[in-house]
C-alpha cells in the first residue's frame, strides 16, 4: 500500500502522524510511504531522518493525495483540501466528526473511507490512541494548576509541595482514570495532598494499592462531591462525565465553580 503522511495545517498542532522509526516499521512490511515535505519539523524529525527510513519526500499536500491510497495524519482535513478527497481513499487521523457537521459532509460527499483514532478499541474496550493524550493531559493539569496558585499568576502564593512548617497543598481530582491516576503521579510526586474520587469501588482498591500514601481514594458522592470541592480549594483537577459521578451537570458545575473560588 502507497500510504501519505501529510503536514499538519491546523493552528498549533506540532504533532506528526508517523515517526521515521514508523517508516521503518511500515516499509518493513511491504509498504511505500510518502512524507510531505517538512511534515516532522515540528515534532523534532528532519526530512533526511525519513528518507534514511526509506520514505521519500514529496513537495505539497495535493501530490500526496493524489498519490496515496492512504492518507495519515493528525488532525482532520481543512476545506481547502476537501476537494483531494477521493472515494475509497482511507483518511486515518483524530477525525471528531461530531463536533463538525461540515467535516462530516465533506468526507461522506467524497466516498473516502474514514478511520477515526479516537474510535478505535482493543478486545477490552480501551481506547489505544487515546490514552496517551490523557497520560499528557494528566500532568499538564498539575503543572498549569500549580503555576496559577502562584501569586503572580492571581493565585493564593500556595506550593503545592509545602515546606517544613507548612501544610503541603491539596489536589482534589475526580475521577480515577487515565487522566486522574497520572495527575495524582504527578501531584503526589510535588508532595501535595491528594483526593481521587471515583465511582469505582474496584478502581478506588487498585488506586490505594498502587499510590503513595499522601493520595487518599474516596467514594464519588453529591455530598462528598460536594463538601470536597468546598473544602479543598487550593487547586481542583477534575475531567470527569457528570451524570457518572453521581449529580447532574447543571450542580457538578456549580459546585466545581465555588472549588475555584
Amino acid at each position: 500500500m502507497i500510504v501519505g503522511v501529510l503536514k499538519e495545517i491546523k493552528a498549533e498542532e506540532n504533532r506528526v502522524a508517523l515517526s521515521p522509526g514508523g517508516v521503518e516499521f511500515m516499509r518493513q512490511n511491504g509498504h511505500s510511504i510518502l512524507v510531505e515535505k517538512n511534515a516532522g519539523r515540528a515534532s523534532g524529525f528532519t526530512n533526511k531522518a525519513y528518507t534514511n527510513a526509506g520514505a521519500e519526500i514529496v513537495n505539497g499536500s495535493a501530490e500526496i493525495f493524489d498519490r496515496s491510497e492512504m492518507i495519515m495524519r493528525v488532525k482532520e482535513p481543512k476545506p481547502s483540501e476537501f476537494g483531494h478527497l477521493k472515494k475509497g481513499q482511507i483518511y486515518f487521523a483524530y477525525l471528531h466528526l461530531a463536533a463538525s457537521e461540515k467535516v462530516t459532509q465533506a468526507m461522506i460527499n467524497a466516498g473516502s473511507v474514514n478511520i477515526a483514532y479516537e474510535t478505535i478499541q482493543k478486545a477490552d474496550g480501551s481506547l489505544p490512541l487515546l490514552t496517551p493524550m490523557s497520560e499528557v493531559a494528566g500532568p499538564m493539569a498539575i503543572q498549569q494548576g500549580a503555576k496559577y496558585l502562584e501569586m503572580a499568576q492571581g493565585g493564593h502564593g500556595i506550593l503545592l509541595g509545602g515546606v517544613p512548617g507548612v501544610d503541603p497543598g491539596t489536589v482534589l481530582l475526580i475521577g480515577g482514570g487515565v487522566v486522574g491516576i497520572n495527575a495524582a503521579k504527578m501531584a503526589c510526586g510535588l508532595g501535595a495532598k491528594v483526593y481521587i474520587l471515583d465511582i469505582d469501588l474496584d478502581r478506588l482498591r487498585y488506586l490505594s494499592d498502587v499510590m503513595p500514601g499522601n493520595c487518599i481514594t474516596l467514594m464519588s458522592s453529591p455530598a462528598i462531591l460536594a463538601a470536597s470541592a468546598m473544602s479543598r480549594r487550593r487547586s481542583f483537577s477534575s475531567k470527569p462525565v457528570p451524570k457518572e459521578m453521581g449529580m447532574p451537570p447543571s450542580s457538578w458545575r456549580a459546585r466545581a465553580n465555588l472549588a475555584r473560588e
